[in-house]
């Protein structure tokens, strides 16, 4: 038996995962249930759970997300078959609780795991700061999961998917030397076109050509939607189905600024993105390190950063409106007043052992 060069091995690997991004059916056959995971994150309020429920069909009223939850979906591949299982994972409060980003991203699961960062495009002011750090604590994890399967005799299983925490990208993928992909795939939602609709086209084209940039950069898809427009919702579903059960992917893209911005992963480049909009400044003053920096002080040029706001309002979970329960909130009211009396007397009464002494 000839014995296989290491090249021959690494473009067997890397055939091998670009055919699971672009939703090839398993070796394993028609009669083996395929099972994929997806994890959902973003900015709060965003409407995360509006479209995960339209992209599964569900007709039901939509609650706020506490904290982390699970469900799944199930499609099957044809008459009589097995359907293939979809976990689904959404993360609730915005950056609040990105720590519970380790629970859904597993070694386990990393195999056929994709993430879906859902940006509030009526809020472009948190929308930086939303996306840098949810994507940074997850590329994080990615990084300390790899670092611990290198370590350990038992992360030799999962060492294909983690090593290097980089996916592979085909040779000919634009600006593959200059950009940085997700561990996993990823696609990017800009949710509340409608409302995004109503700003100046000027504030419109730089939210668009950022968004262009960072998921070019990360090698993702980018698609913008509203759960009130039955045409995105169908092109997202068309998105989400792909990642979620291995679908072939829409074909559709769009990069007119006047229009929902749609654009599959590889479909960019920095070419036809352009430079950062800004002409009332020499760009050169900004003193950026690199080009994502660069676009970062430019959109926050535009749209000042209201995310360490949200941080610090965010401290004491339980007076966060997203979580009101008037009769619990009513009661707690009620013992918090018998706490801070309790504590009074308690004053009083010290003071005047102090006295007596």
């Amino acid at each position: 038996m000839a014995k296989l060069t290491s090249d021959t091995i690494w473009e067997l690997a890397a055939s091998e995962v670009l055919s699971r991004e672009n939703g090839a059916p398993e070796e394993d056959g028609a009669d083996t249930v395929c099972e994929r995971s997806v994890f959902l994150m973003g900015s709060k309020a965003g409407g995360k759970t509006s479209i995960l429920l339209r992209c599964l069909d569900r007709d039901e009223p939509p609650k706020p997300t506490l904290a982390l939850e699970y469900t799944f979906g199930r499609r099957a591949r044809g008459h009589n078959t097995l359907k293939d299982v979809a976990h689904l994972w959404e993360l609730g409060g915005g950056t609040s609780l990105s720590d519970l980003i380790q629970i859904p991203i597993t070694p386990a699961a990393l195999r056929f795991l994709s993430v879906i960062l859902i940006l509030d495009l009526s809020k472009p002011n948190t929308l930086w700061a939303t996306m840098e750090k949810l994507l940074h604590a997850a590329q994080a994890h990615f990084e300390k999961m790899s670092s611990q399967a290198q370590k350990s005799k038992s992360g030799a299983k999962y060492q294909n998917p983690v090593h290097s925490t980089a996916r592979v990208l085909p040779k000919d993928y634009p600006d593959r030397e200059l950009i940085s992909p997700f561990p996993v795939p990823l696609l990017i939602v800009g949710s509340k076109y409608d409302l995004f609709q109503e700003f100046h086209s000027d504030k419109k084209k730089v939210i668009s050509k950022t968004l262009r940039f960072v998921a070019h950069y990360y090698a993702a898809s980018l698609i913008f939607t509203s759960i009130k427009s039955e045409s995105l919702m169908s092109k997202t579903k068309s998105f989400f189905s792909h990642l979620a059960f291995g679908l072939e992917k829409g074909k559709t893209m769009c990069c007119d600024p006047g229009k929902p911005t749609i654009i599959p992963a590889g479909s960019d480049s920095f070419s036809q993105i352009g430079s950062p909009p800004l002409t009332d400044v020499d760009i050169t003053s900004l003193h950026a390190k690199n080009p994502k920096d660069l676009w970062k002080k430019v959109f926050e040029r535009v749209f000042p950063n209201e995310g360490a706001s949200e941080q610090r309002e965010l401290k004491d979970p339980a007076k966060d409106p997203q979580y009101s329960e008037p009769q619990i909130d009513a009661m707690r009211a009620q013992k918090d007043q018998e706490l801070e009396q309790y504590k009074r007397n308690a004053t009083k009464s010290w003071k005047g052992l102090e006295l007596e002494t």
